[in-house]
């Protein structure tokens, strides 16, 4: 047995909990922005994971985008391969193909990311996946507006101009790197996986922040709070389930926020579990936007964090670190034998 295994097994067995995730609830926010400030201040301090209510995006217009995910992810894998995932530009389709460091191995899932800019041939044409680009683009947009929302209220809680995390996250500017990814985890009725197989591995997100949409009977996301620096890997021990209701934004903070806070804000680790047989074991949908700021933004602290970087070498040094672990756990010398 290797000690990825024995890793990923340690982390499988890592007790759960019951927490109550804060709601933040963005009614009337023109009126009422000192107190979401205030909800979302506590939240992003002390759990990094809430649930955003009443945010104007109408439950059709959601419900609409997973059926145009759902359909999508239908199509032979011949025609998805036509947009296969260009890494340059952070876009296009993919399929078991993110490894995470936590596990070794690929999530047990397709997606299909897609951005503002460049990317006009990864688009799903009309012949392929009608309504898809439109429906897409619109919620993309819908998206953008609640995180504009939330942005504002966590510059104001940081003592910063209202404008101060928005003005970074331009969606007209070229150098955008706003994205939606839509996400299938396969049918697996029947089967057992290793315990070093996950739906998607422990991990957290390199983006500012993240507004995650999933249906009620397809739950699997857990989170452990517990993590203290954005420049290291630990977290807690207890793994708690996120269940949201119809029409709730799972939101969370990124490493980019974690460290433009001085770690005030929590970046923590989240998975997505495998059930098992015996458990609901078919298809899973989910869809996240990532609020990353634009390549050009520049990223500093005011106590910790105070040399500056730019979005684009933040997001580069994360994913050598990911890389430097996997290279590491591929080494012979982590294998041993009972």
């Amino acid at each position: 047995m290797t000690t990825i295994i024995q890793a990923a097994a340690a982390s499988a067995s890592i007790p759960t909990s019951q927490r109550d995730f804060i709601r933040v609830d963005l009614s009337d926010f023109d009126n009422q922005q000192q107190e979401i400030t205030k909800t979302l201040m506590k939240a992003a301090t002390s759990q990094g994971f809430f649930y955003v209510i009443n945010h104007e995006i109408p439950i059709q217009d959601i419900r609409d985008m997973f059926q145009a995910s759902r359909n999508f992810f239908s199509l032979e894998d011949s025609i998805k391969s036509k947009y296969s995932m260009d890494i340059k530009r952070n876009a296009g389709w993919e399929k078991m193909a993110q490894i995470r460091p936590s596990t070794g191995v690929a999530d047990l899932k397709e997606s299909i990311q897609l951005g503002f800019h460049g990317i006009e041939d990864l688009w799903p044409t009309t012949e392929d996946a009608s309504n898809f680009r439109e429906t897409a683009e619109r919620f993309m947009h819908q998206c953008d507006n609640v995180s504009k929302k939330l942005l504002k209220c966590l510059a104001l809680g940081l003592g910063y101009q209202e404008d101060f995390f928005n003005r970074s996250h331009q969606t007209n500017e070229p150098d955008c790197l706003n994205t939606l990814r839509c996400l299938h985890y396969h049918d697996i009725t029947g089967q057992n996986f290793p315990p070093e197989y996950w739906r998607a591995g422990a991990h957290t997100d390199f983006d500012t922040l993240t507004l995650l949409f999933q249906q009620q009977g397809e739950d699997g996301l857990e989170v452990c709070p517990g993590r203290e620096v954005s420049t290291e890997f630990g977290h807690g021990d207890l793994w708690t389930p996120v269940s949201p209701k119809e029409g709730e934004i799972v939101c969370n903070v990124g490493d980019m926020l974690m460290r433009w806070s001085d770690d005030q804000f929590k970046s923590n680790f989240h998975r997505v579990w495998a059930p098992k047989v015996g458990e609901y074991q078919g298809p899973r949908y989910s869809i996240a936007y990532f609020n990353q700021a634009n390549k050009s933004a520049i990223i500093q602290g005011r106590t910790r964090y105070t040399e500056p970087i730019t979005a684009a070498e933040f997001i580069r040094q994360a994913m050598e670190r990911n890389y430097r672990t996997l290279q590491n756990l591929k080494q012979p010398s982590v294998s041993t034998r009972d």
